[in-house]
């Protein structure tokens, strides 16, 4: 009665407000997997999105005077429908009574010999305690196969890394240089990378961001190819289609796979192999797995009844598929279940931290070297799927006296990444330089505006007769003196007058001061509660924030209400509904990531 209860409820007002459907409302449940319904849903979208703003667009084109004309158009959702675009939620709908008895399968425990291990009262990855142990399983259907992959020779080539992408034309470029920021006993390593960019067409403004493409770790590809039994095979070119009187509907190869390239191609390149597996995969890992308690196991994970072991072991874990390989070993999946279920393997976006009108023909970024520590379910370390791999690459430029070294002290080679821009339309300075801003960013949040403070130095040099407003910086880290990231540019730019206002906290340092210094950056920018008010609301000033949003920007924007609040003498609905017309105005902007 009150399965998916929200979402009909919005979309039965909707219609009552005159909506019509352009495509059918998709209805999942996260006991059975989101998945089954979700991503059939989300691939059926795009096409009818597509065909419905194509109908809208040519209904507007037309004279309103063709009456005939303007009727038929009127009908567009009809018409979407009739076209067949609706994608295969239809077949999925788990309200379906039918649909419900083919997606789902009752397993009784006496039909699989599992026995948790003795002694063992606490559920982990590969096994379980009661109920789960003892229940009869309502698991997903299993996902029809269709694909096929044909080993061919080890003669050819691989295609271009831009034909990966649908963002058009990729570029590689040399890295020229690489500073750690932080000391070595940080919490976390940032490190700056700066990229040339000086013989490409690449543009750029402060406060964009781009993409960088990023191999699979090359010791995991090994161990995957190790688990599959093709390490022997990793260079010959294999050929992926669509398996002939496969019953998934319309079954396509998916984009990121090239229809012709070698086995590592695919599994460095293209496929997310550190992606979390859907239930949907854990079903179709279930028949790869000869040993019944491992098969068991795998059942409960992917069923309604292991849901909560799901996600505690699993997606909250950032399990990945050679974890679960590792976790169980009988399973033994084929390189075509893979290109099945594995998804795109996804260029990494970062925001510039740098000014071409300053650094003419440079591109400069920050990170934080992402690492992952062993846990329960994770059985060996690992750093990020891309940060690990720049830091890698660039150990050369960090550590030059490790390496062998041109006669200048450089790096005898020079590695080359391949990036794309992603243009931000919003995240940039205010077109009038006499506009006051703001900008909040702890950790590497700061990035964009090192980019924003250099083009404003540069533009303060050029225009010595403009008026320019007062520029506002709140940062934070953990401690002063291990990631207290630009500190002597900031000061710099303090000093010349680029900067007006610099607000600085760190939040794992000791004081013995009688008042407990601010924290967090939300804390400074409460004791500033007084100007950040007059530049927004007086002086109509934009207000700038990057960042974690999870753990930073939500509980900055909570700052924010609660100074409007107290500054407006109006109640908290009030505040909010402001911070509301300045995000519509472009005057709150955030580059935020979770």
């Amino acid at each position: 009665m009150f399965f998916c209860n929200g979402g009909r409820t919005v979309d039965r007002r909707l219609q009552e407000l005159g909506a019509q459907h352009f495509y059918d409302t998709g209805l999942a449940d996260d006991c059975v997997g989101l998945e089954l319904v979700v991503d059939p849903w989300i691939d059926g979208l795009w096409l009818a999105l597509k065909e419905a703003l194509q109908l809208q667009k040519e209904k507007e084109g037309m004279n309103n005077a063709v009456n005939a004309v303007s009727s038929s158009l009127s009908t567009a959702p009809h018409a979407v429908h009739e076209l067949k675009l609706s994608s295969e939620v239809q077949n999925l709908k788990l309200e379906d009574e039918e649909a419900r008895g083919s997606d789902t399968l009752s397993q009784k425990l006496d039909d699989i010999n599992h026995v948790a291990p003795a002694g063992d009262a606490e559920p982990s990855l590969v096994h379980s305690v009661p109920p789960v142990s003892q229940s009869a399983l309502n698991i997903p259907a299993l996902p029809p196969e269709y694909i096929e992959v044909e080993f061919q020779d080890t003669q050819g080539e691989n295609p271009h890394l831009s034909s990966l992408i649908s963002e058009g034309r990729t570029f590689e470029v040399p890295v020229t240089k690489a500073v750690q920021l932080t000391r070595e006993d940080a919490v976390k390593t940032a490190l700056l990378l700066e990229l040339d960019i000086a013989d490409t067409a690449f543009e750029y403004q402060p406060g964009d961001a781009f993409c960088v493409m990023c191999p699979n770790n090359v010791s995991e590809v090994e161990k995957l190819l190790h688990i599959l039994g093709l390490s022997e095979k990793g260079d010959n070119f294999v050929c992926v289609k669509v398996k002939q009187g496969t019953k998934k509907k319309g079954a396509v190869r998916p984009q990121h796979i090239p229809e012709r390239s070698t086995l590592k191609f695919i599994l460095t390149w293209c496929l997310e192999i550190r992606a979390i597996p859907k239930k949907a995969f854990l079903r179709a890992l279930v028949e790869c797995t000869s040993d019944a308690g491992e098969k068991r196991r795998l059942q409960e994970l992917c069923s309604r009844q292991g849901a909560s072991d799901y996600t505690h072991f699993i997606r909250d874990s950032n399990v990945c598929l050679l974890d679960l390989l590792h976790a169980f070993p009988s399973c033994k999946p084929s390189l075509s279940l893979l290109i099945e279920h594995l998804p795109k393997l996804q260029a990494r976006s970062y925001s510039t931290s740098s000014s071409d009108s300053y650094q003419p023909g440079r591109l400069c970024f920050v990170f934080n070297v992402v690492e992952f520590p062993v846990g329960p379910s994770r059985p060996v370390s690992r750093k990020g799927v891309c940060t690990g791999w720049l830091a890698e690459l660039v150990a050369p430029l960090l550590h030059p006296s490790k390496n062998s070294q041109g006669t200048k002290g450089e790096s005898s080679s020079i590695e080359k990444i391949s990036i794309f821009p992603r243009p931000n339309n919003a995240f940039h300075l205010p077109a009038d330089p006499s506009v006051p801003f703001i900008m909040v960013g702890p950790g590497t949040g700061i990035a964009p505006f090192i980019g924003f403070l250099q083009h404003r130095q540069k533009l303060r040099e050029q225009h010595t007769d403009w008026e320019f407003g007062e520029t506002w910086l709140f940062f934070g880290c953990r401690h002063q003196d291990r990631d207290y990231l630009f500190k002597d540019e900031l000061q710099c730019f303090l000093k010349n007058g680029t900067l007006t206002h610099l607000k600085v906290c760190f939040s794992r340092d000791s004081s013995a001061a009688e008042v407990a210094p601010p924290k967090y950056v939300q804390d400074v920018l409460r004791l500033c509660a007084k100007e950040v008010a007059r530049v927004l609301l007086k002086e109509r000033g934009y207000f700038y924030i990057c960042g974690d949003k999870k753990h930073m920007a939500d509980d900055v924007s909570d700052a924010v209400v609660d100074i409007l609040s107290m500054e407006m003498e109006a109640d908290k609905l009030e505040a909010m509904k402001r911070l509301a017309m300045l995000r519509e105005a472009k005057r709150y902007l955030q580059d935020v990531w979770s």
